[in-house]
């Protein structure tokens, strides 16, 4: 895949080298800082509270592909509530560089959430991308939490993201989109 409008970096390894995909700029690998679960590669913006994060999951043979995704994303938002989905579409499993997808959707929801069990609650816009590989019993989901609204009570106003570092602007949906469609699988030992 060639390299994407406004793309100045090669694509990042992912899962060890078994995936790759073009991350958006300034992206900041989670696992550096903290503990991550082998299933999971988790990015984040230096100066926001965005982050992407990549999850390799069981496939569920029993959830029909127009279902999988709002699968996912209630097994991601639990039973917290406040959250609400705004779309849901198909993605043209052709136009991905991640060859073999037998089914690729999308889904922007909303969410009211607290971080590190606070009391203050963010707007927080979730995109999510689920790819189906059930030759390798796989689905891969993708998400880009996009904080709207910062309570002024969240930890994250008091360190100051509301008010994102300039030399490094947010990410954009954008951004997000060239990451899903440019992820790659190069090794598919991974999956055992």
């Amino acid at each position: 895949m060639d390299t994407p409008a406004g793309q100045d970096q090669p694509q990042q390894p992912l899962f060890g080298g078994a995936f790759s995909a073009f991350l958006p700029p300034g992206s900041l690998d989670v696992s550096e800082l903290r503990q991550v679960p082998d299933n999971q590669e988790v990015f984040v913006h230096p100066s926001t509270d965005q982050s992407i994060i990549v999850e390799l999951l069981e496939y569920q043979a029993t959830v029909p592909d127009e279902a999988a995704v709002r699968y996912h994303f209630e097994d991601v938002v639990g039973t917290s509530g406040g959250a609400e989905v705004l779309s849901q579409e198909s993605l043209a499993p052709h136009l991905l560089a991640l060859e073999g997808c037998g089914s690729a959707w999308k889904l922007t929801a909303c969410q009211l959430v607290a971080k590190f069990n606070e009391e203050a609650k963010n707007e927080v816009r979730l995109h999510l991308a689920l790819l189906r590989l059930p030759q390798y019993g796989t689905d891969v989901l993708l998400t880009f939490n996009d904080p709207t609204r910062i309570h002024p009570l969240s930890s994250s106003a008091a360190r100051g993201t509301e008010v994102p570092d300039s030399s490094l602007p947010p990410w954009t949906v954008e951004h997000f989109h060239i990451f899903v469609h440019s992820l790659r699988l190069l090794d598919p030992g991974i999956f055992g």
